[in-house]
């Protein structure tokens, strides 16, 4: 049912979860464990989100980013951190593992978050992150297209709960409450070619600030994983699956016990790369707390409580500061 890929990253087949039983969930947790103990990356087959939803996701990616720049400015990045990022405009300055460099990460990318409708009980009290998603309005079936394949990975991070609360000895329900309406973030990433040459990255070596991140794959290489001080593994390909990775909310939940592994993405070379990740997390409210079974006299939690909102406005800000789009023109 499991073993290790070609680059020692776990293949893990969710088959056991297709019935939603507490069995299947059992089925997987010790595999679940070893990987995201010992590397904090897996792959996962028979995930039950439908190919051709994944196929027309990637190919709404590729019609986002085909437009112009100035349609895309259209649904330039709001206060809640969604619409189009600009090409060269991200950074991550807040990981272990940033880098000081002068050249800037080529990639540019469109955000959407939850859908909710304006009497929704968190956006008449005025949550951040809450608010309106920018949708393109001449790209028909974008939206909706978008709004499928989020609820499907939405779903398939669900099932993996029960396994993953199993795989810290706790009660499968664990995380049942925090998940009942999760916080994501979904990403439509185009990375175009460039000239090769040191330290220039199509996104540099980052870890993700979320609780799970969910990456459909693509056959366009670029993905690495950190194995080591200064090694770097490619991530290989797997047709049909899933790469999923830890971030640092389930690292931080977890008192360190789960990896947060350092990854990063080169610029492809022969043609254009899109990318479509999921980035999964619980509702805005919950508490961030050191999990029982992760902690001991003599090994005491590591980070202080905090609520998933205060997180995700101190990384935001860090990170993704809107101002940095504010001075972006569309070309003559």
């Amino acid at each position: 049912m499991n073993a290790p890929s070609a680059s020692g990253i776990p293949l893990i087949d969710l088959a056991p979860l297709a019935d939603g039983g507490i069995a299947g969930a059992r089925a997987i947790a010790p595999s679940l464990q070893t990987a995201l103990e010992e590397i904090g990356f897996l792959i996962i087959t028979n995930h039950g989100v439908p190919q051709d939803l994944i196929d027309a996701t990637f190919a709404e990616a590729r019609r986002f980013h085909d437009q112009s720049l100035e349609d895309k400015l259209a649904v330039r990045m709001n206060e809640d951190n969604n619409g189009y990022m600009a090409m060269a405009r991200y950074n991550v300055r807040t990981s272990r593992v940033s880098e000081e460099t002068a050249l800037p990460d080529m990639n540019e990318a469109f955000f959407i978050k939850r859908e909710r409708a304006a009497d929704h009980p968190l956006v008449r009290a005025g949550w951040r992150f809450t608010g309106r998603n920018e949708w393109p309005a001449d790209l028909p079936g974008f939206r909706e297209t978008l709004l499928a394949y989020t609820e499907a990975v939405d779903a398939l991070g669900r099932r993996l709960l029960p396994a993953i609360a199993l795989a810290l000895e706790l009660p499968p329900e664990t995380f049942d409450a925090a998940f009942e309406e999760s916080h994501f973030s979904f990403r439509l990433s185009h990375y175009p070619p460039v000239p090769q040459q040191d330290r220039q990255y199509g996104i540099a070596p980052h870890t993700d600030a979320n609780f799970m991140t969910f990456l459909a794959q693509s056959d366009v290489p670029g993905l690495q994983i950190q194995t080591g001080s200064d090694a770097w593994c490619d991530v290989p390909y797997v047709p049909g699956s899933f790469v999923v990775n830890t971030g640092d909310m389930l690292h931080r939940w977890t008192n360190g016990r789960f990896c947060s592994t350092a990854h990063r993405a080169l610029p492809p070379q022969d043609g254009h790369r899109y990318a479509i990740p999921y980035f999964l997390g619980p509702q805005l409210d919950a508490m961030i707390e050191c999990l029982p079974t992760c902690h001991s006299a003599s090994n005491p939690p590591k980070f202080p409580p905090i609520t998933y909102a205060d997180y995700v406005a101190w990384w935001y800000d860090a990170n993704y500061p809107v101002a940095d789009q504010e001075d972006i023109r569309a070309e003559a």
